[in-house]
């Protein structure tokens, strides 16, 4: 895209901060005073590039979500436009490289833009995840399609889990090897290929190969996208852009939900298959290739026209690059190969908390209950059909994925871990001995919305810290050289453990029923906690090379701000004065 139409629109949605005594009309589209009554024709221009540059920020002022922080609604709106440099000016750094003074906080729109086009990815993932719940009822029903028994439903919804393990280490080497960028858009090829399949299968074990091909396709997307926005992003969005990949993920199923059950089994099958479509063109237009990449490679003056793309022309990227350049000097000195994986300090701590992480994920029953929704709700006999309750799970689970996407730069990411999953086991409690008191026979027409509220409060805090947070630090943990594959591997042992919790699910339903079943979810919930508690490092507002600092066991001052400003007085301060001219 054109770099003046993206300098163009930085300056529309991320203004220049002015000085604190410049003055403030009702005119002024800077201006975000409480005296700003009227909606102007310049904020109905405001609120459209704020839905082209975050259609999720725009989404969840919409929907109310903003009235949380306030209850005018001009307000939060340019607010949501300048959070980026607002953020910006309280973690920034002065450049050692540039002029007394420059920032090292660059424009926002092309951060978010690249990111939000690689994350149609997990949009489609999310599609994946749930076409179970309003398929595998129809399948097993009288009138079905192609006939299918409860055992090899339970295949049709776990397979996806094994084609994660075919997907994801191609994917983190052809990352490394070809690029970011061309991998993450070369994966829309099988996901096409996967809901053509579905489109024409007429038998049970085309529906097998589909969902593996499928699945592989989310082994790669989990295993590359992450990386790639870990790799564009500054340090006081990163979270937040990875954040969106969850939250992507999640109005995927949402779009399943909300169209599943009032489509054709055909019909639905083309408006998923739609989705990877949208994912490669705008992949190919907007997402460039990642800086880190380009210098690993040896393409210097590339690198810096993709930071120059990513950060805007008035950013200074000596600092950043001569950061990159050290990075790759260290990785040079090892060797990016298995051995690394359990050789260095640093990438044996990333291990242990990504894959902890992710396996209490798996073991959640976040998965089952996504691809069992319709099925539990069913079960459950709630006066609320299972369709709507379906939805409304899903309208839950985007809207607070999206919290956390706010949360997750601001709060840290170890106490929504902690409060995710201490609420998830309370929850998964709660609905375990609503299913026990049914299935011994104890009337629970007084509590039948009991299912709906648990899962409503336990999608819920799932969405807000261990249903984004694990992919955000996937991106944040490991180094560059060693990333592709060790998330690769991680991958593997994650859909593994991902592929025994949701076949085996069907089997503990025949030995326990529901109720001991949901009490065996809740106490892996516990277990993550503890987890959590114990192995989980912060990585808010760390720069990569901070955090692989920390896993190594180099200790940090304790002050990181005080130390850097000690150090620019010591350039700039009056000893320094006949010298200026150099800093």
């Amino acid at each position: 895209m054109d770099q003046g139409v993206f300098k163009q629109l930085d300056d529309v949605c991320f203004p220049p901060k002015r000085s604190p005594d410049a003055s403030a009309t009702a005119d002024d589209p800077g201006s975000i005073g409480p005296d700003s009554p009227k909606m102007t024709s310049w904020d109905s221009y405001l609120a459209v590039a704020t839905f082209l540059s975050s259609p999720e920020e725009f989404m969840g002022w919409f929907v109310g979500f903003v009235s949380l922080f306030s209850t005018n609604l001009v307000r939060p709106l340019r607010l949501a436009l300048t959070s980026s440099n607002k953020n910006a000016n309280k973690n920034s750094m002065l450049s050692v490289n540039g002029p007394k003074g420059t920032r090292r906080e660059g424009k926002k729109f092309r951060q978010y833009a690249a990111a939000l086009s690689t994350t149609i990815g997990p949009f489609a993932v999310g599609t994946v995840l749930a076409w179970t719940s309003p398929v595998l009822p129809m399948l097993e029903g009288e009138n079905s399609r192609i006939p299918i028994t409860a055992d090899e439903g339970s295949w049709v919804g776990s397979l996806i889990a094994i084609g994660a393990i075919i997907g994801s280490i191609p994917a983190g080497k052809g990352a490394d090897i070809f690029g970011r960028k061309p991998t993450i858009a070369a994966l829309a090829v099988p996901f096409i290929i996967s809901w053509a399949m579905i489109y024409f299968a007429s038998t049970v074990w085309e529906l097998y190969i589909a969902r593996l091909i499928a699945g592989a396709v989310i082994g790669g997307v989990t295993a590359t996208v992450p990386m790639y926005i870990g790799e564009i992003a500054e340090s006081s969005i990163r979270g937040e852009l990875g954040s969106y990949i969850q939250v992507k993920v999640t109005l995927g199923i949402l779009y399943v939900y909300a169209i599943g059950p009032f489509v054709s089994y055909e019909g639905l099958a083309i408006l998923c298959g739609i989705i990877p479509v949208i994912m490669f063109v705008l992949v190919i237009l907007i997402a460039p290739e990642t800086p880190t990449y380009l210098l690993r490679t040896g393409k210097r003056k590339e690198a810096e026209r993709s930071l120059v793309l990513l950060r805007g022309h008035e950013y200074d990227i000596a600092g950043e690059l001569e950061e990159l350049q050290q990075q790759l000097e260290e990785e040079q000195k090892r060797s990016s190969n298995f051995k690394d994986l359990i050789s260095s300090r640093a990438t044996i701590r990333a291990s242990i908390a990504v894959m902890g992480l992710l396996s209490f994920l798996s073991f959640s029953g976040i998965n089952v209950l996504i691809f069992y929704a319709e099925s539990i709700f069913k079960s459950s006999t709630s006066s609320i059909s299972p369709q709507v309750s379906s939805i409304i799970i899903g309208i839950l689970q985007v809207k607070f994925t999206f919290a956390s996407a706010l949360l997750v730069d601001k709060a840290g990411r170890r106490v929504l871990l902690l409060i995710s999953d201490s609420v998830m086991a309370v929850c998964l409690g709660c609905l375990g001995y609503f299913f026990w008191l049914k299935e011994h026979n104890v009337d629970v027409s007084a509590f039948s919305l009991i299912p709906l509220i648990s899962l409503g409060v336990y999608i819920s805090t799932f969405s807000l810290g261990f249903g984004p947070i694990p992919g955000v630090m996937m991106g944040e943990l490991f180094s560059p050289d060693v990333k592709g594959l060790a998330l690769g591997v991680v991958c593997v042992i994650a859909s593994l453990l991902e592929f025994v919790v949701v076949k085996m699910y069907q089997n503990l339903l025949d030995w326990f029923n529901h109720g001991v079943t949901f009490w065996i979810f809740a106490g892996f919930c516990i277990l993550g906690t503890v987890f959590v508690w114990f192995l989980v490092p912060e990585t808010k507002n760390k720069s990569l090379q901070e955090i692989q600092n920390e896993l190594n066991g180099i200790k940090k001052p304790k002050n990181r701000n005080t130390n850097r400003s000690q150090q620019m007085e010591t350039l700039t301060g009056p000893y320094n004065q006949k010298n200026a001219a150099i800093v």
